[in-house]
Parts: C-alpha cells; sequence; structure tokens
C-alpha cells in the first residue's frame, strides 16, 4: 500500500540542501531500513548535483551483503525457493545494488576521518558512543541526512534503561549497574534540536519533534551566479592572485574564505626568510586546518626551504597534511617519484602512515616527521610545524619553540582529544613577548589565526550546534569570569547527584557545561567518551569546591574546582589469585590491579580505596591553593570527620531506588507519547556533612611523571608505589601511580609510622626505583629522581640504636676491598683522578640512599651523588642539567667521596680492632660492705681480743703461780745478798716453793730460755707497782747505808 510521505520531512531536506546545512531522522522501528530508500531518494531529488554517497556504519552484522557477487547468490537462492517476484523487486536491493555505498564497522570508524558523504546511516545503537556520533556525523557535508535506526520500542523512555556495549567496561567487581543517564539526556535534547525528525518506521512523526508542526520553506540566498557571499569573495581572491608564485597555484585548491587567508599569512610569513615568527592557527573540527598546512608547506619547498620538520601526536594525525602537501606539489607541477619520493613508515603502531617526503627537484629538501619530544632533533630545523598542538602537553610545545619557523595549529574543540591549555597559556605568552619585542628588530614576531568557516557545511548549522551542546564539545566559551576569589580556607567540597546533573534541566545543564569547560581548561586531553563515562560509571562520583553561597541570590555559583573520584577495590582473593596466575587484568580497579601485579599480593586487591581521576581548577584560580583544599577536604570526608558522627550512622543507610521513568509511559503508545525531564530529582549539591562516606583504606592517583604534580600530590602525603618503566610515546611522561593510607581501624599498623600497612611495599619501591636509575629511568630529571627517591639526608639527629642499627653499615668487607679502600684514600688525597673510584661508585651511592651510611649531605650534594652513582652520567650531562661549572661539580663530588671515606675508615678501624688479642679484663665489682663499716668491723674485733687478753691475764688463779709463799722476808734476803742494792738489770731471784707450778718439758735450752726470758718481762710488766714499791724502800734504805 502507498503512502504519501509528510510533506513537513521533504521541507526539512530541501531547506538543508538551500542553506547547506544538515538534517537528522531518528527512524524507530523493525523495519526503518526500508524507509532509507525513501529519504535517499528525496535528497537526490532536492540536489542537483550527483547522487549522493552513502556511509553504513555498524556494529558486526550488517544484515545485507555488502558484495556484489553474494548478493546475486542470495537474489538466485530466493528465485529458487520462489520468494521472489521478478515484478515486484524489494527497492530496497535495487538501492543497495546501485552502488555508492561505503560499509564501515563502529571499531573500523577511524578510516571514514576526512571523507565525506551525502548520507550517514546508523545502526545498531547500543554499540553508539559519543566518540563514534562525534566522529560519523562529521562527515556528512552541507545539506546532507544523518539516519539513526532504531529497533522497536514500546516507549521512547525504554531508551533510559538500554544495556550499552560500553557498559561492559564499567562494571567492576563490587560495581556492577550501570546507569543509562546519557541516553536520557541524549533523548531529551534531541526535542530541542530544529534540524531532527523523529519518527517510527511509517514515517509519522512522533510528538517529541513537536516543532516540526512549524516548518517553513526557505529562500536560497545566492546571487546572480549561484554562488553566496563568501564564495563570491574566495573566487575573487583566487582571480586576484592568480599570477603570482607560489601563492596562485596553491590558493586554488583553498575551499573557504578562511582557508585562503590562512594559506596567505603563513607564505607571508615563509617569504619573509627572517625565521622569527610564530604563527598559530586555531579551530573547530572540520574547518581545514591540515589543509591550511599543507599547502603552506608546499610554497615553503617551492621557496626553496631544505629541512622542514612536523610533529603531532601520532604521524597518523597527518594524514590530511601529508596529502595536501603533494596535492600542493601537483598544483606547483612536481612530478611523483621524479622530483620527490614519499616514504611510509614501517613502525606497525604507525599503520604505514607518511613519515617523511624527500624532495631533488631544486637541491636536497626533505619533509620530516618527528615525536613530540625529540626535541634534539631540530639543530638544523628552518620550519616546524606542530600540528594537533593542544593534545601535546604545554611543557611539551614549549620545548619545541626555537630560534626557527613555528605554525602551530590546533583544535580549540573537537572530538579527537582537545586542551585550551594551549591557547589559555601558550598563546597568552607568546602575545605577550611578541608586543614586548615588537620595538626591538631582533624579537620574535607572533600571528594567530582563526578558522569559522566549515569545509563541508555553512556556518551556523544547527546539528553542529545540537552536537557541541550534547557532548560540551564547545564549552570553551563556558569558562564564566570568577566574581570574586575568597581564601581557601573558606571553601566547602559538595557532593554532585549525577541524576540531577544529566536531567537536561536549563540549570543542570548550564553547571555541567562549565565543569566540563573546567576539564577541557586544564586539561591535554579530553574526548566525548569522558562524558558518558562520567554519567553512567557506577563507581564514578563527582566533588566541586565552591565559595561561601549566598542563597539569598538566585544563581549558580563559580565552580573553583572539579574532583572525578573512581571507587575501586573490594576484589575476592579468588579473583585476585586467577589474575595473577592468568596474567589478565580485567577493566577498572586501576590501583587494586596494578599494586597486585607489583608486589604479587593478594591481600590489598579485597581493601576498598578511591582514584582521583581527574582534579581540574578554574583557570582563573590556579596555584591559589584551591586545588589542596579540595583534596585536604576530600581525604577528610573519606576519614570521617567532616560526618556528624550519631546512631543513625551505625546502621547501614538502605538508597532509595532509582525513580523508574519507565513505568508511567509503558501504558502510552510511541504516537502519543510526551518525553519532558524529569521533575522529582533530588538537589543537585549535597554538603558533605549530610551525606554519608564510603568506608575506605586508601586514596590513590593515576598520572603522567612530572615534577610539578609529583610535588603537588607529595605535599598530600601521597607515596609511590609503580612508575611505568615505558614513557608514553606522545608525551615522553612516564606512568605513576600513588598511594596514601587513610586512617582506618580494620588494619592493624605500626602507629609510629605515617605510612601505615603501605611502608613495607613502599620501601620496597624505592629500592626497586633507586635499582632503575641506571637503566629505565637514566634519562629522567634530576630533581625528580630526588623527589620519588626522596633520601634522608640529615643524619644530624641520630636515631636510637634500636633503630638504626638494622640499616646502619656494619662491615665495610662486604661491599669494598682494601684495595677500594686505597684507591679512594687516594682520591680524597687529590693523589688521583675521579675516574679511579667510579667502578664502586654505585655500591656507595645504594648504600647511602639506603641509609646505611649515615652521613649528612647537601641538597646539591646528594643530587651529585645520584647523577654519578644511581644514573651514571657524565659531569657534561651534569653542567647542561644543573646549570654549574665542571670545577663546582667536582669539588661537590669530592667532598662527598671525603665524608663517605671518613665514616667508612672509622667502620674499618672498629672492624679490625674487633679481630685483635686481648688480656682478659677483670670485671671490679663494689664490695657488699662499705671501707668504713669494715674498718669499724674490725676495730670493733681487735678491741674484743685485746679486752678478753687482759682479761685472762688478771685472772686470780694464774696470778696465783707467782706468789711469794714467804712474803717480805724472801725480799729483805734477796736484797741483802746483793748488798743492799738492785741489780742493774732490775731484776731479783726469789725462790719459789710451790709445788703446783710444773715445770717445763725439756725440748732444747734455747726455747726454755727464750720462755723464762719471756716470763722475766711478762713478770716485770706485771708487777711493775711492786717493783714501784721497791724502789721506793730502796731510796729509804740508801741514806741510811751511806
Amino acid at each position: 500500500m502507498r503512502k504519501k510521505v509528510d510533506e513537513r520531512i521533504r521541507t526539512l531536506i530541501e531547506n538543508g540542501v538551500k542553506t547547506r546545512h544538515r538534517s537528522m531522522f531518528v527512524i524507530i522501528g523493525d523495519k526503518s531500513r526500508d524507509q532509507i530508500v525513501n529519504l535517499h531518494y528525496m535528497l537526490s531529488k532536492s540536489q542537483i548535483k550527483s547522487r549522493p554517497t552513502v556511509l553504513w556504519c555498524y556494529k558486526d552484522k550488517l544484515e545485507l551483503s555488502s558484495h556484489k557477487k553474494k548478493r546475486a547468490k542470495q537474489i538466485k537462492k530466493l528465485m529458487q525457493r520462489g520468494l521472489l517476484d521478478p515484478e515486484k523487486v524489494d527497492p530496497f536491493s535495487l538501492f543497495v545494488e546501485s552502488g555508492g555505498l561505503t560499509y564501515c564497522l563502529y571499531k573500523d570508524s577511524e578510516r571514514v576521518l576526512g571523507n565525506t558523504f551525502g548520507m550517514c546511516i546508523l545502526q545498531d545503537f547500543e554499540a553508539l558512543t559519543p566518540n563514534l556520533l562525534a566522529r560519523t556525523i562529521e562527515t556528512v557535508e552541507g545539506g546532507g541526512l544523518i539516519v539513526l535506526l532504531l529497533r522497536s520500542l514500546s516507549s521512547l523512555t525504554s531508551l533510559y534503561t538500554m544495556v550499552m556495549d560500553v557498559h561492559d567496561r564499567f562494571r567492576t567487581e563490587s560495581h556492577s549497574e550501570a546507569a543509562g543517564r546519557f541516553n536520557e539526556r541524549f533523548l531529551l535534547s534531541l526535542a530541542s534540536c530544529k534540524a531532527c525528525v523523529v519518527m517510527d518506521d511509517e514515517l509519522n512523526i512522533l510528538p517529541i519533534s513537536s516543532h516540526m508542526k512549524s516548518i517553513t520553506a526557505v529562500p536560497a540566498k545566492e546571487d546572480s551566479e549561484g554562488l553566496s557571499e563568501s564564495e563570491q569573495d574566495l573566487k575573487n581572491l583566487k582571480e586576484q592572485l592568480n599570477e603570482d608564485f607560489p601563492v596562485g597555484p596553491l590558493i586554488r585548491k583553498c575551499c573557504t574564505l578562511d582557508q585562503g587567508k590562512a594559506v596567505i599569512t603563513f607564505l607571508d610569513a615563509i617569504l619573509d626568510k627572517t625565521l622569527r615568527s610564530t604563527v598559530a592557527l586555531l579551530a573547530a573540527r572540520g574547518r581545514g586546518k591540515s589543509a591550511a598546512l599543507g599547502l603552506s608547506i608546499a610554497g615553503a619547498i617551492a621557496v626553496g626551504y631544505s629541512n622542514i620538520f612536523v610533529t603531532a601526536p601520532s604521524p597518523e594525525n597527518l594524514k590530511t597534511l601529508f596529502e595536501f602537501v603533494c596535492k600542493g606539489f601537483h598544483a606547483l607541477e612536481y612530478k611523483e617519484h621524479i622530483d620527490y619520493d614519499v616514504v611510509k613508515s614501517t613502525n606497525p603502531e604507525f599503520k604505514k602512515s607518511t613519515v617523511r617526503i624527500n624532495i631533488y627537484k631544486q637541491h636536497r629538501q626533505t619533509i620530516q616527521y618527528i615525536l613530540p619530544h625529540e626535541h634534539e632533533k631540530l639543530s638544523q630545523v628552518e620550519l616546524l610545524v606542530v600540528d594537533e598542538a593542544a593534545a601535546i602537553p604545554l611543557p611539551v610545545v614549549k620545548s619545541l619553540l626555537g630560534p626557527y619557523l613555528v605554525f602551530l595549529s590546533s583544535t580549540v574543540n573537537g572530538y579527537e582529544g582537545t586542551g585550551r591549555s594551549l591557547s589559555l597559556k601558550l598563546l597568552q605568552q607568546l602575545e605577550e613577548q611578541s608586543h614586548t619585542s615588537a620595538k626591538s628588530a631582533e624579537g620574535r614576531l607572533f600571528k594567530k589565526i582563526e578558522l569559522s568557516e566549515s569545509i563541508r557545511y555553512a556556518s551556523g548549522d544547527p546539528i553542529e550546534s545540537w552536537l557541541n551542546a550534547l557532548l560540551c564539545l564547545d564549552v570553551s566559551n563556558a569558562i564564566p569570569n570568577l566574581s570574586r576569589l575568597p581564601p581557601p580556607s573558606e571553601c566547602d567540597l559538595y557532593y554532585v547527584n549525577r541524576d540531577t546533573l544529566f536531567s537536561y534541566h536549563k540549570d543542570s545543564e548550564l553547571f555541567l557545561q562549565r565543569m566540563m569547560a573546567l576539564y577541557v581548561a586544564s586539561h591535554y586531553k579530553n574526548a566525548p567518551n569522558d562524558l558518558q563515562l562520567m554519567a553512567d560509571a557506577p563507581a564514578h562520583h563527582l566533588f566541586v569546591l565552591l565559595g561561601p553561597v549566598d542563597e539569598s541570590k538566585n544563581q549558580l555559583p563559580d565552580i573553583l574546582c572539579v574532583i572525578q573520584v573512581c571507587l575501586e577495590g573490594q576484589i575476592s582473593r579468588q579473583s585476585a589469585m586467577k589474575s595473577l596466575s592468568d596474567g589478565h587484568q580485567p577493566f577498572g580497579d586501576q590501583i587494586p590491579w596494578k599494586f597486585c601485579e607489583q608486589f604479587r599480593d593478594t591481600v590489598f586487591p579485597s581493601l576498598s580505596g578511591a582514584r582521583i581521576v581527574r582534579i581540574a581548577t578554574h583557570p582563573s584560580a590556579m596555584r591559589l591553593g584551591y586545588g589542596s583544599q579540595a583534596v585536604e577536604l576530600l581525604i577528610r570526608y573519606y576519614e570521617g570527620q567532616l560526618t556528624p558522627i550519631s546512631e543513625m550512622d551505625v546502621e547501614d543507610v538502605v538508597e532509595a531506588p532509582r525513580v523508574r521513568v519507565t513505568e508511567a509511559a509503558e501504558k502510552v503508545s510511541l504516537l502519543e507519547e510526551n518525553i519532558k525531564p524529569r521533575t522529582d530529582l533530588p538537589h543537585l549539591l549535597v554538603h558533605l556533612r549530610e551525606r554519608r562516606p564510603e568506608k575506605l583504606h586508601y586514596i590513590g592517583v593515576s598520572f603522567g611523571l612530572t615534577l610539578d604534580l609529583f610535588r603537588f600530590w607529595r605535599k598530600h602525603k601521597f607515596a609511590p608505589f609503580y612508575i611505568g618503566q615505558i614513557p608514553n610515546a606522545v608525551t615522553g611522561e612516564h606512568t605513576c601511580m600513588i598511594l596514601k593510607p587513610l586512617n582506618n581501624d580494620e588494619i592493624e599498623a605500626d602507629g609510629s609510622d605515617q605510612w601505615g600497612f603501605f611502608s613495607p611495599f613502599y620501601q620496597d619501591f624505592r629500592q626497586r626505583f633507586a635499582r632503575l636509575l641506571a637503566s629505565s629511568f637514566r634519562g629522567m630529571e634530576y630533581k625528580l629522581a630526588m623527589s620519588v627517591i626522596d633520601p634522608k639526608i640529615n643524619f644530624a639527629e641520630l636515631e636510637t640504636v634500636k633503630n638504626s642499627s638494622d640499616k646502619i653499615l656494619g662491615s665495610v668487607k662486604e661491599y669494598l676491598s682494601p684495595h677500594d679502600m686505597k684507591r679512594l684514600e687516594a682520591y680524597v688525597d687529590n693523589l688521583a683522578d675521579f675516574h679511579l673510584i667510579l667502578d664502586f661508585l654505585p655500591i656507595l651511592a645504594h648504600l647511602y640512599f639506603q641509609e646505611k651510611i649515615p652521613v649528612t649531605l647537601s641538597y646539591v650534594q646528594a643530587s651529585v651523588l645520584l647523577c654519578m652513582g644511581l644514573q651514571n652520567q657524565n659531569v657534561s650531562y651534569m653542567e647542561a642539567q644543573m646549570k654549574l661549572e665542571r670545577q663546582q661539580i667536582l669539588s661537590l663530588f669530592i667532598k662527598v667521596m671525603k665524608k663517605f671515606y671518613k665514616y667508612l675508615y672509622g667502620v674499618a678501624s672498629k672492624e679490625i680492632e674487633s679481630t685483635l688479642p686481648r688480656l682478659k679484663e677483670i670485671v671490679m665489682e663494689p664490695h657488699s660492705v662499705s671501707l668504713d663499716e669494715d674498718l669499724n668491723d674490725a676495730a670493733k674485733q681487735v678491741e674484743d681480743d685485746m679486752k678478753s687478753k687482759t682479761e685472762a691475764l688478771f685472772d686470780p688463779e694464774s696470778l696465783q703461780r707467782y706468789a711469794i709463799a714467804d712474803g717480805e722476808d724472801n725480799f729483805e734476803n734477796a736484797l741483802q745478798n746483793n748488798e743492799g742494792k738492785i741489780p742493774t738489770g732490775g731484776l731479783i731471784s726469789i725462790k719459789s716453793s710451790r709445788s703446783d707450778i710444773k715445770p717445763e718439758k725439756e725440748k732444747g735450752s734455747h726455747k726454755s730460755d727464750k720462755k723464762r726470758g719471756s716470763n722475766r718481762i711478762k713478770t716485770q710488766q706485771v708487777f711493775g707497782s711492786r717493783f714501784d714499791r721497791f724502789n721506793r724502800s730502796n731510796r729509804r734504805l740508801n741514806p741510811m747505808m751511806q
């Protein structure tokens, strides 16, 4: 049954052709494919030129053969079965057989870049990603059609819950439910696009495309020759410069007036030949930048430039540029294989891209591709062309600039990866330098060109505006000026609710555009797919740092900083062990899997953590402490310091189920359904005090290693555990992963160590990194290497022996021979050159950086030791790196060696002393009794002995032996015998008549005499008193005798 097509569809197609604007059709239904024929027929009738070409993109199954012979076989089979009526041939089969179709798998969509088609068909909606959407739609010329085929849907809102292929990459073991927020926003955005129609498979327009009710035909604005105003201006320019060489032939290849003016500006700088110009070309995607550069390079060769170098993130980016160099040569009447040769790359990664063109016509000339970080090859360059400069890190671009002609080209917004750091920072600096040097003749000149007119379609294309808004591509103008810069301490971090952010409300859209603008302004590379990751990935969360919010003003607050966080970990031990045994890492959970791989540890993946995916600060608020404040607040939030503790927090909060938007709509048919943004949405911003944090054990970051970035994270007490040994081909940076353990009661760790459970892993990493400095990291800047190792260089206050004894060097013999010590002594005494000790210098350096040689060095001395000992660098390299003279470096080096020798000599001396024989030491222990006590005891003992002896002498019984029996008479007789005088000896003998005195046994006369003598003495002592009396009586008698 034939049916009249809605006139509004025909009007939309014809309006697009007249204005050179594209149109988009979304067809829903299983028979949607059949309507492609009708749309293609209407487009062919509207255009005067030849039949439109078609690009058909699909996931894996085309459901029709793209091969003519195969199709013929299929028709033959159908005829044999009797299913084919020759009179009623399927119009779709005729359409397919008529040719002009290009088939392309979504995974191969990169190969259609740069091509132009009249119609683009996209099937398999579930396989579409933002990158694919932008890449394929961009190939359609002005007046062309984009057709999106969808299978039968009970409701348009069922797209919200459709499982997309990319969701498999977003799911992890602990976060398995992906949301369809991007699809919801995509569908709502279709209603706002004036050049988009949503239809069923019978070409009935659905209520979502209500704007089609008021569509009217547009009259064409053209002059008498059928040319628009800009096309007429371009034609005049070509005629004006027709005779000039090399400008004339090259300008004829230009498609727009903007492109023609750009080529003239480039050729002016080339013909100037002072080599002191920098020309920057900025444009959106599809404006003909690469073509303008290619034509300009051909002009430079024609003028006589010999060495031209071209750089871009990859040689694949230069396909169009080299193509237009060859087109320029053709216009200048150069012939391939005679005047020039094109050299393709043999590197499989570059996919046979052009890397060199050799020209022989005038003299030997070359156009050579170099990688961005190979700036040392630019010694003989005359012209350097940097294409896609925004995708190259800013420090690398700066290192490429020099005293030669420089052409820069950059995509300011687009889908290949954009970065505003180039236009915001570098071009601003170049402009300022140009103004200051304009007065002097030697300064550099700077020119900036912007292309606004698209090559494929006219300006003001509604599909371009819709795509830019949907994928946040044109956000460079969305960066608002900050009303004020509050102190970082007054700023607060807020959690962003993603359901509300991607709901397509007016305020939510503005907030999303501002967030993406900060991403683009702060990072080197952004892709539209990042938006889908932000929207749908279940483990991702967004935070924004805002100044003090004035609730009385009904306006969105200024965003100072955006942080995107991805929750990782909570992987079962079985999964970790399987990953280690298979050598395969699943998608997501970057830090746990890398940690597991590096340390072969199966426990760490089971911990829960967060990875900071991005942190972007407002370009006007850089280096003012807002990024640091945001990181500090995030750490405090995940440590539970911001959330008040209450009884409710103890119980697990049950999250409210997401609102199902499909339930209400399922009862209504497609032709009656009206799609509007949801109204029952939570608040967009939630203060961190009002949201319960996830329980985490660590926070990590993965980034390209640069000194500034590493120092920023080091300041916040993050430490590295992995640095990739192979640098990135584009940036020349090594991938670095760092960790910060959070305060958590679940893990037992040494409280004295700031790294907690991470400490042994960190020490292991430092040792491995130090060993790799001689090979993989030999070219790393010494400041960066010092920051990564973070050595202890101040040993003025040594730790207690208990803590440091296991680290400090115990024996020199294990590491250095006696001959090594002799050589070191000779160098220290200035008797030899430093080359004499280079063989064992790495040993000393490793010992020092392992804190086994506790010698205090200055930072510069330690840096010299690192360069010479660990990186094995020569003095000439260090002169360039450190900006020091050779003698200064060698002076610092010998000071280090003197300190080492002094310490090692001391250790060796102690070692030798310990082996020498020595006397046994007598241990002097103090007495239990003191000297005074001992003397007092001895004195008392002597006194007691004397007392007992004295008492024994005066014993009456013993004295009775010496008693004189006859009394005074015997004395008188003895005196008379001596004539009344006492003998000179003072002794007189009186015979005792006692019988009880026992005679001494004769043991020899000598002994008996001795005894008698002693008895006499004793008798004299004892009887002193009697002798006194005797003497007195004697004195009385003497006068009488006289």
